[in-house]
């Protein structure tokens, strides 16, 4: 496939949305935060219960991309905590640095795209990955936003346990276990469909207000090595991943594109509730995590679409 064609028929629909939303969001004042709220408590479970129920992917399967989620995600900060302190970064903006490097906005922007690219089996591979990284975001992420502060961090990782979505993937498992899912032609299941198929255009309209709202006002050069390790260096080690615990065909095609996301929008709400404030490093870890969003999403209209090329040819799943 071209790349002008994979732009029209995956990368296109995805922006047009999420600039509808970026327009609103510069237009009018709008709040994302209930928008938020519907989506990860309504919405968000509906999709994750539904695709995990009825998708194709096998258990082992399944269990293959949690891992390699989680030693992605080890990676990642490992190597990301090398190269700011190889940079001279010190804490809160080497915490930034790490975050924003490790944690793709596979929600928002991935699932629609994945689905966008390669089909139904896409999206059920991207709402997989996205349940093993909340969990992930939560608990690691949370202690990187918090260090210094262990009491904090160890008392934030419980929220985890408050996320519909680890509900909805226990529930999913309970059903396929015990095949006990109606057929979904039944009005129970169409019902979560539709309610979990809503959840894509929101989620692109919240990106589109996120952006709107970020400020971006810091240095675009200070956040260039974690835009270039989102962008650049993480398909490389998903890659990989994705060949060390056996995820191959369309699998292991989407978590290699799931895992070469730009920044994640969460976070951004990480470091403003855990992290400092301090600005002593001349940029506040804030601003930098809310400027490498930004740059990583408009910069990932070239490097996605080109990623997306190279995955379609089969060459190394």
């Amino acid at each position: 496939m071209s790349l002008v064609s994979v732009l029209g028929s995956a990368v296109l629909p995805v922006v047009a949305v999420a600039a509808i939303g970026y327009a609103l969001g510069w237009t009018k004042d709008v709040a994302v935060e209930p928008l938020s709220d519907i989506t990860l408590y309504v919405l968000a479970p509906a999709l994750v219960f539904y695709s995990l129920v009825t998708t194709p992917i096998s258990g082992p399967t399944v269990a293959r991309l949690f891992a390699g989620v989680a030693l992605f995600t080890v990676g990642m900060v490992a190597l990301a905590e090398v190269v700011g302190r190889a940079l001279g970064e010190d804490e809160p903006v080497l915490g930034a640095l790490v975050l924003t490097s490790t944690f793709s906005n596979a929600g928002n922007y991935g699932i629609p795209l994945s689905a966008f690219a390669f089909g139904a089996l896409g999206r059920s591979t991207a709402v997989l990955y996205i349940v093993a990284q909340s969990v992930l975001m939560y608990t690691v992420g949370v202690y990187v936003a918090a260090r210094g502060d262990a009491g904090s961090a160890l008392g934030a990782v419980t929220r985890v346990f408050r996320l519909p979505l680890v509900y909805a993937l226990a529930a999913a498992a309970v059903v396929r276990v015990g095949d006990l899912a109606p057929p979904t032609d039944t009005a129970v299941m169409e019902t979560i469909r539709l309610t979990g198929d809503a959840a894509i255009p929101v989620m692109l309209l919240m990106l589109g207000i996120q952006l709107a709202n970020s400020s971006g006002g810091s240095s675009v050069a200070r956040t260039a090595p974690a835009s270039a390790l989102k962008l650049l260096v993480a398909p490389v080690l998903a890659a990989g991943v994705a060949l060390a615990v056996g995820l191959t065909g369309t699998v292991g095609r989407v978590f290699v594109l799931e895992c070469a996301m730009p920044a994640a929008v969460t976070p951004l709400m990480l470091t403003i509730e855990f992290g400092s404030s301090d600005t002593t490093a001349g940029i506040s870890a804030a601003d930098y995590v809310s400027t490498t969003i930004l740059v990583t999403t408009l910069a990932s209209l070239v490097t996605l679409t080109g990623l997306i090329v190279f995955l379609q040819t089969g060459v190394i799943l």
